[in-house]
């Protein structure tokens, strides 16, 4: 992502969820269920199931939680099915937009999304309209207060594809599969992150402002307030007077 806006945007999200941590524990069980559904029960033998658990934790999620989490995944206790997907299409400004999804009821999740987006002016597209625009990959952010120099040798010598200054911030990416590495090297040298996940990174920004970057920002807070939905990606770029025009 260009700019500031990306940071701005980071701090908007995590200051939202901090208000629904309600919300955040229903949406991080989801994850933990159906991976370990998908994958078993063993942490060490399945990944996606580690980083939901790492997740869960960092999010101070009670131990008794995930583990009831895992064992409804794995059948050792009754629970609800889940199925998951993405939806895709646009929002306000010709922004494209990725919704992962997690439900138990397909039907009223598409209701809801599909409702979300013409509300606010976007529109629902078809499989492959526009998750052509992404790539996913891990993504590790970093204060610029930490020394770029070691954190730049580090993250390499550990598998990352790129470390960069952004913004005052020092931003690490990496190929899915070497993201569970390159952040454990850098945790085992005392490093704090400010963000550190897979996530869809966007190829492309597409710059947004005014009443499109209102409804925008307002599609996107309905969206991840959804029970149902587990991310929003897009590949909007807001200018930081825009973002702190929305967000005041």
């Amino acid at each position: 992502m260009a700019g500031h806006s990306k940071w701005a945007n980071i701090k908007h999200r995590k200051g939202a969820q901090d208000a629904k941590r309600g919300k955040i524990f229903t949406k991080l069980i989801k994850e933990i269920t159906i991976a370990a559904r998908i994958g078993g029960g063993d942490l060490e033998a399945n990944a996606r199931l580690r980083l939901a658990v790492d997740k869960a934790k960092q999010g101070n999620m009670p131990k008794d939680n995930i583990e009831r989490a895992i064992k409804k995944g794995t059948g050792d206790l009754d629970g609800v099915t889940y199925e998951e997907g993405v939806f895709e299409g646009y929002g306000p400004g010709g922004v494209a937009v990725l919704v992962e999804f997690m439900t138990d009821n397909r039907t009223r999740t598409v209701a809801d999304v599909r409702h979300a987006f013409n509300k606010y002016g976007g529109s629902l597209g078809v499989s492959g309209s526009v998750a052509f625009m992404f790539d996913r990959k891990g993504q590790i952010v970093l204060s610029g207060d930490n020394d770029f120099d070691m954190v730049f040798e580090a993250a390499l010598e550990a598998g990352a594809e790129d470390v960069k200054d952004d913004s005052g911030m020092i931003e690490i990416i990496t190929d899915p599969g070497e993201f569970e590495n390159v952040r454990n090297t850098l945790e085992a040298q005392g490093l704090k992150f400010e963000l550190a996940e897979v996530t869809m990174i966007p190829q492309n920004m597409n710059p947004v402002e005014g009443k499109a970057a209102e409804s925008l920002m307002k599609m996107i807070d309905v969206l991840e307030d959804n029970d149902d939905v587990q991310n929003v990606h897009t590949n909007f770029d807001i200018s930081d007077e825009e973002m702190e025009r929305i967000m005041g």
